[in-house]
């Protein structure tokens, strides 16, 4: 006797049987959401079908015959709502009733719609209604295609289209219907409202060329525009300072020719006024039909009747014009626009970067690379033209080596007249003095910060004679009266990004100093909202892109939230002329960049740091006096110790004995100010970098601080972290593309036997003064396998030991391995006097805090 024996189900028919449950439960919940909308904001007899079958999900019984009684209902209204088109949809259909516009014969006004068939997949295959109806066949051989069933299609599309457009419908009481009669209003209706809509039906529609164009803007009524302008000699400045050697800038006056034109062709007045007396929309010009908008009339009867022949044309405007950006003047829209003469080279530059010409200063210590030179060269251009620059490059590119020897291109040639103000964040004024002095000895240059700064009129003393002036953004809102009444030859901001936030104090207050030209540095022009572009370049060429709300209907909205292309490549043609960006990865400009750049990061002490360092230093000094062989020396070695940790945050020093839970400020310390800011830029870029510290303390004070400031995890290697904790470390770092972007490193912990290529950037956020161990650290990103550029950053604090022993170095580095070989034991045998001298802190090298 065979057994029924109940099988297990299989697992397709199970992960079915699930998701057919999960999707009826959930799809049954949001049904009553759905049905309280189509109640509260529909019309019932709109929906009804839908609520019908909504209303069966809920019912308590009777569900099966509720739902099917309703989907049944709801299946007949969605069949009979598609049916018109299902013959267009069909495969074995090949064409599809068709309606041609044809413009009026010359003496008449009317234009006539003919109804034809048309073939699907070639849309100049036309058959005549007359055609059609001659021939009362299922399938006609026509032009050497078969047509099937070819009056039944015609008039199944002649009854659609009647229910999207009334006005034919008188025509199909005809026994042969084969065209509708249209004035030139009814005629310019179907063009604008209802050709579409029979195409979205599945219905043919043949227009005149000339009002199906793609470029609808060059047909239309309005000005041709031909512009030129002569060079800047003598300039003709921004913000007046006429002596001071820049260009015609934005606002400059350009001469041009003006013509009406319509469909691209020019017309005189009186053809206008013929074109008028037609009182159509739509027109005839040289055998073209093309569209007159009633608003683009009045608005060029208005401009005939002022006959305004000094209308103002600004080279911003030509700029806009020639990027694309429609524009409209005396409410015509410009239609073409040609440039001539110096305005036509001006442009073609502007928009080819490599058309200019690479400078490479004779009184520049040093040598530039070829793009470096070439930037120059691009920023020398504009400020010739009066026109702001952002140079945009990647960090490590050089952007201030350029700045520095564009400030000496001028003065070589004697165009240097009035001081130049750069500003930039506190953390850099000390790197900026010593940069400029490096590369460019002969500028004269001046830290205007800190408590003993000259104010009032002491300000425009201090500053005659200058060359640069070098200021932090606080200051320039705390000193805005000095330095807005001085007549600046050029303003430009390091760390432009600074001023992203157009509405912040720092922000306006920079954008109201005057000056023959601007310069934005960074390598992050835009971090998170286009907001900031604008920001940036509302500074540079202010007016150039409109007011803010302006930009952020025309731009922000539709490319951020929308992703409109078409906004995107208007605004990339406009703002192209002036951001300059070249990557370091970009072989093909950087063609010579070394595979190692080593830079020192000069930082500056907070003022609470300075006082600290000052009495930890004359304490210790006094207690030496008395100090004799070891004893001195481990003194000296501990000494040495703390005032390395107070370089690096005066917390270190604060805390010791303390729980190592506090909190640091930024603000407490000129060297995180500046590591902070730069690691902003290296996630930005989407890169990843290592942070070597000699004191564990330290990096596990750094690890919150940077996570709540970066808002990424940061990783923290030292020597306490097990074996098998350090491995899952460096694995997360060095494979997983979602891995933390920054690792912390103890230097003896991390300083040997790892292979970290991942990383492109290595800071050495405190000194060992070895260059061997440094060298050994940093050689865990650049060794084997390291297929990019690695940036190594040394971080000084200027004015302290860490800038006079560093000095030490780099003047005998021939020598450097004998004379720090061993570690800091060469320094323990210094007498007092040689001590006080290396230890005492420069008074110049302390800045200013932002809460000050």
């Amino acid at each position: 006797m065979a057994l029924a024996v109940d099988l297990p189900v299989g697992a397709e028919d199970l992960v079915l049987g699930f998701l057919s449950s999960v999707v009826d439960c959930e799809v049954r919940s949001a049904s009553r959401a759905a049905l309280t909308a189509a109640g509260s904001t529909l019309d019932i007899k709109t929906v009804s079908p839908t609520r019908e079958w909504l209303q069966a999900l809920q019912q308590e019984s009777g569900i099966v015959q509720a739902e099917s009684a309703a989907l049944e209902k709801l299946a007949t209204k969605l069949t009979a709502w598609a049916a018109p088109l299902q013959n267009q949809l069909s495969q074995q259909n090949q064409f599809h009733t068709c309606f041609q516009l044809i413009p009026p014969s010359p003496g008449k006004v009317n234009w006539s719609l003919n109804y034809c068939l048309q073939a699907v997949d070639e849309t100049d295959f036309l058959v005549d209604a007359t055609t059609v109806w001659n021939n009362s066949v299922e399938r006609l051989n026509y032009a050497g295609r078969t047509i099937e069933l070819p009056q039944e299609t015609l008039l199944s599309g002649l009854g659609l289209a009647s229910k999207l457009y009334p006005l034919i419908e008188p025509t199909l009481q005809a026994q042969r219907p084969q065209s509708c009669q249209l004035n030139p209003l009814q005629a310019y209706e179907f063009i604008k409202s209802v050709a579409w809509r029979f195409a979205d039906s599945g219905l043919g529609v043949v227009l005149p060329p000339s009002l199906t164009k793609a470029d609808g803007w060059a047909s239309r009524l309005g000005l041709s525009i031909q512009a030129e302008t002569t060079p800047p000699n003598p300039p003709l400045l921004r913000g007046g300072a006429g002596e001071s050697g820049g260009g015609l800038g934005l606002q400059s006056l350009l001469s041009f020719k003006w013509e009406l034109t319509i469909g691209g062709q020019r017309i005189s007045k009186a053809e206008f006024d013929n074109l008028i007396a037609l009182n159509s929309p739509l027109v005839e010009i040289n055998g073209e039909w093309v569209e007159l908008r009633a608003t683009d009339v009045r608005a060029a009867q208005s401009f005939f009747a002022s006959r305004k022949e000094q209308m103002t044309l600004s080279l911003e405007d030509a700029l806009r014009l020639a990027s694309g950006d429609s524009q409209m003047i005396e409410k015509l829209p410009v239609v073409n626009f040609e440039a001539t003469g110096q305005l036509q080279e001006l442009l073609n530059t502007l928009n080819n970067n490599e058309a200019v010409s690479a400078i490479a200063p004779a009184s520049f210590r040093g040598e530039l690379r070829p793009y470096q030179a070439l930037g120059v060269g691009w920023l020398a251009f504009l400020e010739r033209w009066g026109l702001g620059a952002c140079l945009a490059d990647d960090m490590g590119c050089g952007k201030t080596p350029q700045l520095i020897a564009l400030l000496l291109h001028l003065q070589e040639n004697q165009a240097l007249k009035n001081p130049t103000l750069l500003v930039c964040p506190t953390s850099v004024l000390g790197n900026w003095e010593r940069e400029v002095k490096k590369f460019g000895p002969t500028l004269k240059v001046l830290l205007h910060y800190g408590d003993q700064r000259a104010k009032g009129k002491a300000f425009a003393a201090a500053i005659k004679g200058k060359d640069l002036i070098v200021t932090s953004y606080s200051l320039v809102f705390r000193d805005a009266k000095e330095i807005q009444s001085t007549k600046w030859q050029g303003l430009v901001l390091d760390e432009a990004q600074n001023i992203k936030n157009s509405e912040a104090k720092q922000s306006q207050a920079v954008r109201q100093i005057e000056a023959s030209f601007r310069i934005a540095l960074t390598g992050t022009p835009v971090e998170n909202r286009l907001q900031e572009l604008w920001s940036i370049l509302e500074f540079l060429n202010p007016g150039y892109l409109g007011p803010r709300n302006f930009f952020q209907r025309r731009f922000a909205i539709p490319i951020e939230k929308y992703g409109d292309r078409e906004s995107l490549h208007t605004l990339r043609s406009l703002v192209q002329p002036f951001i300059l960006r070249r990557l370091k990865t970009d072989k093909s400009i950087i063609q010579d960049l070394p595979e190692k750049q080593e830079m020192t990061v000069f930082c500056g002490l907070a003022s609470g740091q300075a006082a600290l360092y000052q009495k930890v230093v004359e304490e210790s000094i006094a207690n030496l006096e008395s100090a004799e062989g070891i004893q001195r020396r481990g003194m000296i070695l501990a000494l040495l110790v703390k005032l390395k940790q107070l370089c690096n945050h005066p917390a270190l020093v604060k805390a010791e004995g303390k729980p190592k839970e506090l909190s640091i400020n930024s603000q407490e310390s000129g060297k995180l100010q500046r590591l902070v800011e730069m690691l902003e830029e290296v996630v930005a870029e989407g890169d990843r970098a290592l942070i070597f510290t000699q004191f564990a303390e330290w990096g596990k004070l750094l690890k919150p601080h940077l996570e709540q400031h970066l808002g990424r995890e940061v990783l923290f290697l030292y020597g306490s972290i097990k074996q098998q904790q350090r491995e899952e470390m460096i694995d997360r770092f060095q494979h997983d593309p979602q891995g933390p972007p920054i690792m912390i490193l103890s230097l003896k912990a991390g300083g040997t036997g790892l292979n970290l290529t991942r990383a492109t950037h290595v800071f050495h956020y405190d000194r060992w003064w070895n260059p061997a161990v440094e060298n050994q650290a940093t050689d865990r990103v650049f060794r084997i396998g390291q297929t990019r550029n690695v940036q190594v950053h040394k971080f000084v604090c200027t004015g302290t030991l860490e800038e006079k022993i560093h000095d030490m170095i780099e003047s005998k580095k021939a020598l450097a391995e004998q004379v720090v070989s061993a570690g800091e034991n060469w320094l323990t045998e210094l007498d007092t006097d040689q001590l006080r001298n290396l230890l005492i802190l420069d008074r110049n090298a302390i800045i200013e805090t932002e809460e000050e």
